[in-house]
């Protein structure tokens, strides 16, 4: 397989840790993020995580930092041993503040 462009950079990689496609890169680009961002929120180690509800499957709100320092918002829901990026965006008050009071500004 030739890689021609950073999405399928990101869908190529096999050991990857997390479960990229073309559908979940465009939502999360909507708000305007990218996959390496939803990644670092994920790895933040100040990170907290609530679940939510889903009719489908389980489904988890991740919020950490980015290593630019911008606190987002990840949804997920665990694929066998890859997590599935739902989407990403933006936190509300209550997230930052949460995520502020754990010691990371």
């Amino acid at each position: 397989m030739v890689v021609t462009s950073v999405r399928e950079a990101v869908i190529a990689d096999a050991d990857s840790r997390f479960d990229w496609d073309d559908d979940n890169i465009e939502h999360i680009a909507r708000h305007g993020l990218e996959p390496f961002e939803a990644e670092e929120a994920l790895d933040d180690p100040h990170s907290f995580t609530y679940g939510v509800e889903s009719k489908y499957e389980p489904r988890f709100v991740a919020v950490g930092s980015t290593q630019d320092g911008r606190v987002i918002a990840v949804v997920y829901t665990p694929r066998g041993r890859r997590l599935r990026v739902v989407t990403a965006r933006r936190t509300v008050g209550w997230e930052i503040a949460r995520y502020r009071r754990r010691g990371r500004k």
